[in-house]
């Protein structure tokens, strides 16, 4: 939207076939004429966790700005937004155990104080003349009219119930579950993973060989077990590996082997149904 509305040029970087951003490409992208860098911290199609402290400090070293879309990240990394040195980082409330239709943007001040106001609105005001208006102080000038206050204290408390769970608990348990999953899965025959990067969160994105991705999970909704199917508003990747979509588990610190148990039988009671 943005290129539509400036002009401006969009460069992607390529991926590999696990699922890694292939990072020499990556510097070769990068020029004086860069001004933004975007990427996410992990991949909701694949897991894959990227480099994202390389990919800031080099397109720091060229004079680019950097945003990381943290939203598949938050619920499984705590990110240390002044040791990334990252310009723009955000995340979605309801990847957190909080409310839908709430977020966080964090930027560095000076970026901030750059940028105008997208919305107008009560209290993002100065003053007001039918001449000229002034914008109020960050981060007020970004909050036009009423917010969402209930949104917003419900967020508060999810952030405060995952501190007390404790991220390195969460990551470490999680980090258990994926392997376990990788491992029954892989049992299946016919049944490929997609994203197999060594640096990944708990996602397992995978298809049945002949089999469509939403039919697998039509048959899995049938039998209680939620996943998600489709393109995951990433096509683009399915385009590279050249498939529909995936059928995609992902697990958090509230699941048990047990669950991962009851998905691999009934990915096999699919398969069987639908071969």
């Amino acid at each position: 939207m943005l290129c539509e509305k400036t002009g401006a040029l969009l460069k992607v970087i390529p991926m590999n076939l696990n699922g890694e951003l292939e990072m020499d490409t990556y510097s070769q992208l990068l020029s004086d004429k860069t001004k933004l860098v975007f990427v996410n911290h992990i991949s909701n199609a694949l897991g894959t966790i990227n480099p994202i402290e390389k990919i800031i400090e080099q397109a720091h070293a060229v004079g680019a700005a950097v945003l990381i879309d943290g939203a598949q990240a938050a619920p499984h990394i705590k990110p240390d937004v002044q040791a990334l040195d990252v310009d723009f980082y955000v995340t979605s409330a309801h990847k957190i155990c909080g409310p839908t239709g709430v977020g966080m943007l964090y930027g560095k001040e000076t970026w901030l104080e750059k940028l105008p106001p997208y919305q107008g609105g009560g209290e993002m005001i100065a003053t007001v003349s039918f001449e000229k208006t002034t914008y109020a102080g960050l981060p007020h000038k970004f909050e036009a009219g009423t917010p969402n206050i209930c949104g917003g204290i419900a967020f508060g408390a999810a952030i405060d119930y995952m501190n007390s769970v404790g991220f390195d608990d969460i990551a470490d348990y999680e980090n258990e579950l994926l392997a376990y999953g990788t491992e029954q899965l892989l049992k299946i025959d016919g049944l490929r993973i997609y994203g197999t990067s060594k640096n990944k969160t708990s996602v397992i994105s995978f298809n049945l060989k002949g089999i469509h991705p939403y039919d697998v999970g039509t048959l899995l909704d049938k039998m209680g077990i939620a996943v998600r199917t489709g393109h995951h508003c990433a096509q683009p990747i399915m385009d590279f590996y050249n498939i529909p979509g995936t059928v995609r588990a992902s697990f958090a610190f509230y699941n048990t082997k047990e669950e991962i148990d009851a998905l691999v039988t009934g990915v096999k009671k699919a398969k069987m149904m639908l071969s």
